[in-house]
């Protein structure tokens, strides 16, 4: 099982994601990525930042975990989505540490229409809104590319 941190830094009302293509298909994540051995959560989410983004940022409060499992490839996730903020430079991808193909920030409204990794469009909404009941947020219902 893997453990991936991101993090939703949003600014004027844009959310920052990396543009991946997979299986011929457009693919935003989040920014974040997997635990190195002995990393926190938190940890991880600078090294990522700065390794492929060249940013330091202020990680904030946890926001809300949710599971994928893709039975097909018998691989599952655990999502820890935290708040963000940018310290310290601009987003700029470094090709040595990711395969993404772009920066893009997008509008909440157009989460609802691209496909995101991790799928929680919907949840992040209610959070914004002061409605996410829970931050354990369950099972999310991903496509795999």
């Amino acid at each position: 099982m893997k453990i991936r941190p991101a993090v939703a830094i949003i600014e004027n009302e844009k959310i920052l994601t990396m543009h991946y293509q997979y299986g011929g298909q457009d693919v935003y994540n989040l920014p974040g990525g997997n635990l190195e051995f002995g990393e926190s959560l938190t940890l991880t989410l600078a090294r990522e930042l700065e390794e492929e983004l060249g940013i330091k940022a202020e990680i904030g409060q946890l926001m809300m975990i949710g599971e994928v499992h893709f039975t097909d490839a018998q691989k599952q996730t655990i999502h820890f989505v935290f708040e963000g903020s940018i310290s310290e430079g601009t987003p700029m991808l470094n090709p040595l540490h990711t395969s993404a193909l772009a920066i893009r920030w997008l509008s909440l409204e157009e989460l609802s229409s691209i496909n995101l990794y991790p799928n929680i469009t919907k949840s992040l909404k209610d959070y914004l809104s002061g409605n996410l009941q829970d931050k354990y947020i369950g099972k999310l219902d991903q496509t795999w590319f």
